[in-house]
């Protein structure tokens, strides 16, 4: 995998990125990372992912969490995570995602566990541009932002979904990460926002033993610091209620995270740094 800064135009990178994760969604489909089957054989389970991200939401929830919620869930890719939200109480549950290729594995996926699911096709900073209706919950988590170009439509967006009241959470890695080397550990790279996109080559993911089978290999990612992710929320007109930063997130992103109940960690005596980071945010009632 190579990085370098580079100046690419943002239609041709975020074409790249959608062919690229369409790519990705064959793979995930069939991964054991995902495992999809044994996922739809217990109607029980709930993604690690979405376990996560309740225990950071559930503080700002009523008394019966996100049981009969209305619920968006933001670059849902193939579904998984917002089944596991279905499957916990949320109602009128909507997917979005820039994939064709994720959202009909998402469906297929919704359609074997008996969810009605409404998926649409499109780019998470636009959303409000494709969905005509407002929602009591929006979540978003496990990878998200990074593919963003900018945050001020998205966090825009964000709040003109929400009914008056209603709360935000995004949980996703922890911006200093994409700064860090860890071979050694050393700074390697941007973390604060602004210094354009980082375009690598890539021919596997992060699920298990796939290198080779992408075929769209290039990626384009920008950075966002929190300062950044948190201001344009505030920017938006949402009141901002909890920061976390968090000491394990969703994939194991380099070599020295072990396994843990909430997903990956780093070892006992290991630097003390985030690998995660959640906010949550409500738009003020009217």
């Amino acid at each position: 995998m190579t990085t370098n800064p580079t100046a690419v135009p943002e239609a041709d990178a975020i074409a790249a990125n959608r062919a690229n994760w369409d790519d990705r969604a064959e793979v995930h489909a069939r991964s054991q990372m995902y495992d999809v089957d044994a996922f739809l054989a217990d109607p029980t389970d709930i993604s690690t992912v979405v376990r996560n991200d309740l225990a950071v939401l559930a503080p700002h929830l009523p008394e019966a969490g996100i049981v009969g919620r209305s619920l968006l869930h933001l670059q849902c890719h193939i579904g998984t995570d917002t089944v596991s939200w279905a499957r916990l109480g949320a109602v009128e549950v909507h997917g979005l995602d820039l994939s064709p290729n994720s959202l009909r594995h998402a469906a297929r996926i919704a359609a074997a566990d008996g969810r009605e699911i409404t998926w649409v096709e499109g780019d998470a900073r636009f959303a409000s541009a494709v969905i005509d209706r407002r929602f009591e919950t929006i979540v978003t988590s496990a990878g998200t932002i990074v593919w963003l170009p900018e945050l001020t439509a998205w966090a825009r967006s964000i709040h003109d979904l929400l009914e008056p009241g209603g709360v935000f959470a995004i949980r996703d890695d922890h911006p200093i990460l994409g700064a860090m080397d860890f071979e050694p550990w050393t700074i390697g790279d941007d973390y604060l926002a602004g210094g354009g996109t980082r375009t690598y080559s890539d021919s596997g993911t992060y699920t298990e033993d796939s290198d080779g089978q992408i075929a769209h290999t290039t990626n384009h990612e920008w950075r966002h610091d929190l300062g950044e992710i948190v201001g344009a929320l505030l920017a938006a007109g949402l009141r901002i209620e909890a920061v976390h930063e968090l000491p394990f997130m969703d994939w194991p992103a380099f070599p020295e995270l072990i396994a843990a109940p909430q997903g990956w960690t780093l070892p006992e005596g290991s630097p003390r740094i985030p690998l995660n980071f959640a906010v949550v945010a409500r738009r003020p009632a009217d």
